[in-house]
């Protein structure tokens, strides 16, 4: 507008300036249309309109997710992410308290501990892994994008040490167990606080393994998966005495129980009892006749 104006300054002392007679050549309305059209931005000159750039977001519903994973396995952390950008990254963090421990940025591992390593399972999967969970890795881990502000979301990892407990026949724990000749040794071993039903049950008679048995005949070991744990029960048919011993059962390097088996020729738990007591009883009377003739010796005037 101020130029339209300083443009009229000029023009109007210029147009009555002419001689007397002549035809002004340019009307007033025709230099206004002219400037107004000079002024107006044409449709090409436009800047075209920016949208907003769509933001980073977690298909996650819960801003936290828990997971439990049972002693020894392998665990598997899920972060995803959607629009992400190219200056955008996705980092993995440990928090212990107030303090947090860079365990990844990207693909790039920056862990000490070898166990960890990283991976993007596409679309939009970032994850981590980690190999053989122990109690120290309980915890909160943290999957942060860089957007402005910083998303997070948080996983909780609870690391379940399994229960094992071995059962008689009757279902009954024992520590120890009493079985005739030629009887069935019939052992249960059962599994508790376990995320998972595990098959990896072993069991074991000193140090020889049983589950895979095939020299002594008659053994043989039935286990069930239930939604509380597993049951593996232990059959060894027409039992000797070289069967007594300790029988373990172990969920591989994980947990381990046990219990000591005897098995008895013709005589019953009470009796061999009574042929120990009776034994001590014999050992007593022999060492203090030993110690009176000792005494007796030596009390003899030479």
């Amino acid at each position: 507008m101020t130029i339209l104006f300083l443009l009229l300054s000029v023009w109007i002392p210029a147009q009555t300036a002419t001689r007397p007679g002549e035809t002004l050549s340019v009307s007033l309305d025709e230099l206004l249309n002219s400037l107004l059209m000079d002024s107006t931005p044409s449709p090409q000159d436009e800047a075209p309109p920016t949208s907003p750039q769509p933001r980073p977001f977690f298909e996650h519903i819960n801003a936290t997710d828990h997971l439990a994973i049972q002693l020894g396995d392998p665990v598997v952390f899920h972060c995803r992410v959607n629009n992400l950008t190219d200056m955008t990254t996705v980092s993995w963090l440990r928090r212990s308290g107030s303090r947090l421990t860079l365990l990844s940025v990207g693909l790039e591992v920056y862990a000490s501990d070898g166990r960890f390593s990283v991976g993007l399972v596409r679309p939009n999967d970032w994850q981590l892994r980690l190999t053989a969970a122990s109690r120290h890795d309980e915890g909160l881990y943290e999957c942060q994008v860089s957007s402005h502000p910083p998303l997070v979301h948080t996983v909780r990892l609870t690391v379940i040490v399994p229960e094992l407990e071995i059962l008689d026949e009757r279902g009954l724990p024992i520590r120890t167990k009493f079985y005739n000749a030629g009887s069935t040794i019939e052992l249960k071993c059962v599994t508790s606080q376990t995320p998972q039903p595990n098959q990896l049950l072993i069991w074991r008679h000193g140090s020889k393994t049983l589950n895979y048995d095939t020299n002594r005949g008659g053994i043989s070991v039935k286990t069930d998966l239930e939604e509380t744990g597993t049951k593996s029960r232990l059959f060894i048919a027409n039992a000797l005495p070289s069967d007594s011993g300790n029988y373990t059962c172990s969920l591989t390097d994980v947990a381990v129980t046990d219990v000591l088996v005897h098995v008895l020729n013709g005589e019953t738990p009470a009796a061999m009892q009574h042929g120990e007591n009776s034994a001590s009883r014999i050992c007593s009377t022999l060492a203090v006749i030993l110690v009176t003739a000792f005494s007796m010796q030596t009390s003899i005037p030479i």
